[in-house]
């Protein structure tokens, strides 16, 4: 039995129940003048999942500054709330079913409007529930005529049942996307979209001197430079519902090694564990030819607490026990703000790209989907993308880094660039989010306090700050 397109059919079934509610008076909540709007943000929060987390508190910290914070009252919803306890300060939060169909059935109508905002919103390398439960939100918002707005979305392949319920789901919604490949995907299926970026490109992490107390922690002597690595299982995805997976797993203790979460599991096999070890060695080897090339520190970074797996996999394959930076123990205040010391990144993990430009790191991305090589092609970095997947790995891993040690200065150029072109689209969405709350209720307030495209942006943190200021002209130059 397949058991996501069961949960497909059954998000599908009460969606088109809730659109019958003229003829059964169902409740829910209508926005009335006057009255604060509520949101319902719907994504991947509560696994320590750094890129997730950073992306959502900005999310949530951008509309709040956009909409007024005394004009919305948000919540988030967290898979364990324990897990995300004193982030998103302006909203609270609500834990989220495993099982969700009932539970966004009964939770939906309780607000004037729902806010997808996890980045991988609509493919299936990851889970394809995650996406139901994501469109499944959307479409309970849409058949009320509530608001209903894909933040910062990346669209991929989908399986043809996600992609045939995305396409139903969400036609009366708004997906904002961070990037054109997305857009291209949405248009495909009939879906209003418009153009964005990520939001974590505005994250004010811990002060700078926590990331260095932290890494001296771990052995920096405060003035190498340190090599981070982020690596992960590319080769465990998708997770699948399997209820006689479940059952054994709970009667025989059998699976724990593929086990995820309540009755989901990882697909893998004995190629799978293969390639996993293949990659692996090509990291390895990757970061014993940066140190025989430069006197560096590197560290290992699980941006999500499954990631340590692949961090102690790595760790034994190299000398000396490198330190491995783990979500689970510090949060993702201290993580982005440590990550910001380095001065280069090989990772596979799309955040850690991210959160890590603004200290102009740089990047060489080892990537398993789209995502990682669209940020670096938008950045014009192009050149220093890698497919996970590829048996090759190794050698042309080592192949590439003269190129990427060499050309340092042209990296921390181009994300010089870059940044100031992604908070300038961010500052967009903001004001493509605020027009749309003013077409589903014309009566919303007026901001008055955004007249230029930067006041559209919340509070943006010193070393992003200083990336909008132009460089003085030199007196040999001027």
């Amino acid at each position: 039995m397949n058991l996501d397109f069961a949960m497909g059919k059954w998000m599908e079934a009460l969606i088109a129940f809730r659109r019958a509610k003229q003829k059964l008076q169902l409740p829910g909540q209508k926005w009335t003048p006057n009255q604060k709007i509520k949101l319902l943000f719907a994504g991947y929060n509560g696994t320590r999942n750094t890129g997730a987390d950073v992306r959502v508190e900005e999310t949530i910290r951008q509309i709040s500054h956009v909409l007024g914070e005394d004009q919305v009252d948000m919540t988030v919803l967290s898979i364990d709330p324990k897990k995300t306890e004193g982030y998103f300060p302006k909203a609270r939060q609500k834990k989220l079913a495993k099982i969700f169909p009932p539970f966004l059935f009964s939770e939906c109508p309780k607000y004037h409007g729902v806010v997808a905002c996890e980045g991988s919103m609509f493919k299936s390398k990851f889970a394809n529930a995650l996406s139901t439960m994501m469109a499944g939100a959307l479409g309970l918002s849409g058949v009320d005529h509530k608001l209903g707005v894909g933040y910062g979305a990346e669209v991929g392949h989908m399986t043809s049942d996600l992609e045939a319920f995305v396409k139903k789901s969400c036609q009366d919604a708004l997906i904002i996307c961070r990037n054109e490949r997305s857009r291209e995907a949405l248009n495909h299926l009939g879906i209003r979209n418009l153009g964005g970026t990520d939001t974590a490109w505005t994250f004010s992490p811990s002060p700078r001197a926590r990331g260095a107390e932290i890494l001296k922690e771990l052995g920096w002597d405060g003035k190498k430079e340190i090599l981070y690595v982020c690596p992960i299982n590319p080769f465990w995805w998708p997770v699948k519902p399997h209820l006689f997976k479940f059952l054994k797993l709970k009667i025989l203790g059998k699976h724990r090694d593929t086990h995820y979460q309540s009755i989901y599991f990882h697909e893998y096999n004995d190629q799978d564990r293969r390639r996993y070890e293949t990659y692996l060695k090509a990291l390895a080897h990757a970061i014993r030819v940066i140190q025989s090339k430069k006197n560096v520190f590197p560290v290992l970074v699980a941006m999500e607490s499954l990631d340590v797996h692949a961090c102690r996999d790595l760790a034994k394959l190299l000398e000396n026990n490198p330190p491995i930076l783990w979500s689970e123990e510090v949060t993702m205040h201290d993580l982005v703000s440590t990550l910001r010391h380095g001065t280069y990144i090989i990772s596979s993990r799309f955040h850690a790209i991210v959160t890590s430009m603004p200290g102009l790191v740089a990047p060489l991305g080892v990537t398993m989907d789209e995502r990682i090589e669209n940020l670096l092609t938008d950045a014009k970095l192009s050149d220093y993308v890698l497919d996970a997947t590829d048996e090759q790995l190794e050698e042309k891993l080592v192949a590439k880094i003269d190129l990427y040690l060499s050309n340092k200065s042209t990296i921390k150029k181009n994300i010089k660039s870059f940044i100031p072109k992604q908070l300038k689209l961010m500052a967009g969405m903001g004001k493509d989010f605020l027009d749309e709350v003013h077409r589903v209720y014309p009566e919303f307030p007026k901001n008055s306090e955004l007249k230029t495209w930067k006041d559209f942006l919340p509070s943006l943190p010193e070393d992003v700050e200083a990336l909008l200021l132009k460089p003085k002209k030199s007196k040999e130059t001027s």
